[in-house]
């Protein structure tokens, strides 16, 4: 062996930042959410500050809930595409995901206080449960040295939750469309919030699913 060789130091990883892109546009993503969640509800609260009525909230509310969903498409990207993937990131992304969508959910389940509800009790529960039961499986995951991070069914999910948060954002647009008087608003108000119940109620049975499929990596890995 050339005695050269043993004094070469050893290559390690290069230690990937906290501080990367593809960190900061979750964060910036989780910043989004009580940004929706006061704009959404302000009017509702404080009345008396839009005597011209809620319209103008519509626009800036779909703004927010677009640029969300889209900055949580390219944290991957940036991810995978600058090699920024991590340990930290694996989870910090799934959890920026279900913060912000649960900030859409509670928006959606108070402004039942008012007028119909566009998210039921019930539902919302489940998907709390849920969320719940998968950082608990993630935590126990974690302690035998394994990060578990979003798996296909998780990702459907996610996509499910986006679809219905749409769904849901498009019914409560209408309905502050209506409350101007917009009779092509009230007309259609009923069905989109049917609609949007329906698309609920499929994304809460695929974020179930998904919950066994969590489980189930759990217990393989709790049994090798």
């Amino acid at each position: 062996m050339d005695p050269n060789q043993a004094d070469e130091p050893k290559v390690r990883p290069a230690k990937i930042p906290i501080f990367n892109l593809a960190n900061m546009l979750t964060l910036f993503r989780i910043i989004l959410a009580p940004a929706f969640f006061i704009l959404y509800l302000l009017p509702r609260f404080f009345p008396s500050l839009f005597i011209n009525g809620m319209v103008w909230t519509i626009p800036v509310l779909w703004v927010i809930f677009i640029v969300s969903e889209v900055t949580d498409y390219f944290d991957g990207l940036a991810a995978r595409k600058l090699k920024q993937i991590s340990d930290f990131g694996k989870l910090f992304d799934p959890f920026a995901d279900t913060l912000v969508q649960i900030t859409y959910f509670l928006c959606f389940l108070i402004d039942g206080v008012w007028g119909d509800n566009i998210l039921p009790v019930i539902l919302f529960l489940i998907i709390v449960y849920r969320e719940f039961g998968i950082l608990f499986i993630r935590n126990l995951m974690l302690k035998k040295g394994t990060t578990l991070g979003a798996r296909l069914s998780g990702k459907i999910k996610t996509f499910a939750y986006i679809i219905a948060a749409g769904a849901a954002l498009i019914a409560a647009s209408f309905e502050r469309l209506a409350a101007c008087r917009t009779c092509i608003c009230e007309t259609f108000l009923p069905y989109i919030r049917t609609g949007a119940l329906v698309i609920f109620i499929i994304s809460v049975i695929l974020s179930v699913v998904s919950f066994f499929d969590y489980l189930i990596i759990y217990k393989k890995t709790e049994n090798s």
